[in-house]
């Protein structure tokens, strides 16, 4: 008579639904991931996803505007150092110019032109200059607390995110009783999205920090430079 053993068909079948198991879970695009998640590490994801866009918009906004003010600057500068006097040049001036040196000059001149006594004329206008500039850099300055804040939190929020979806990994394997890599990989991949969009949040806006803060300090350099030699003529 012959016997047939039933356990190698068991443990041949238990592995075979683990895989298609695993299988099924196994898809680790970026929507499942989110999907999957709990709504602590969802609401790391969404808060990453909104100041990186949140970020690139001010990015391209900032490049846009120094690309913009260096140029007319440097127009303005080269047409008033051309023109005869700087009255002249103030009274032809058109009224919807939009850029800094110029705003800082028209500024300026409003001073000289409204000011009766020439005495302590230079002093008076290097105040007024002084706040000026404070006040097109204040302008050019703004969004950037938050580069600087996306920069040096985002890594952390990621990392929250990252031991958050861990524990649930834990848990999972706590309650389920089973260390297989279909219980654990969701947990571990959805923890180390988290760890990639705090990177990719920060890491951007730590260059753009650094790159439009040594742009600033440049430009008003140029600002400074510009009323030293606007002063020294009046």
């Amino acid at each position: 008579m012959t016997h047939f053993s039933v356990k190698p068909f068991k443990m041949e079948a238990d592995i075979t639904s683990q895989a298609v198991g695993f299988a099924s879970s196994a898809d680790f695009s970026i929507v499942n991931l989110f999907l999957r998640a709990d709504i602590i590490v969802k609401s790391v994801i969404v808060i990453l996803i909104v100041a990186s866009i949140y970020s690139w918009a001010i990015i391209i906004d900032k490049y846009r505007l120094f690309k913009k003010i260096n140029k007319s600057s440097e127009e303005f500068e080269d047409k008033f150092w051309k023109s005869k006097s700087a009255e002249s040049f103030y009274n032809n001036l058109p009224a919807n110019i939009d850029d800094p040196m110029a705003d800082l000059f028209k500024g300026s001149m409003q001073i000289v032109m409204k000011s009766r006594s020439k005495s302590n004329l230079a002093e008076r206008l290097g105040s007024v200059i002084e706040v000026n500039i404070e006040k097109q850099m204040n302008v050019i300055d703004k969004n950037y607390t938050f580069l600087a804040t996306v920069g040096s939190t985002a890594p952390f929020i990621g990392l929250f995110g990252t031991v958050w979806g861990i524990m649930n990994s834990f848990q999972q394997i706590a309650i389920s009783r089973n260390t297989s890599l279909a219980i654990v990989a969701p947990g571990i991949a959805e923890a180390l999205f988290a760890t990639a969009l705090g990177l990719l949040a920060a890491i951007p806006a730590v260059v753009a920090f650094n790159k439009f803060s040594s742009d600033s300090r440049k430009y008003s350099q140029k600002l400074e430079n510009f009323s030293k030699r606007f002063i020294s003529i009046i």
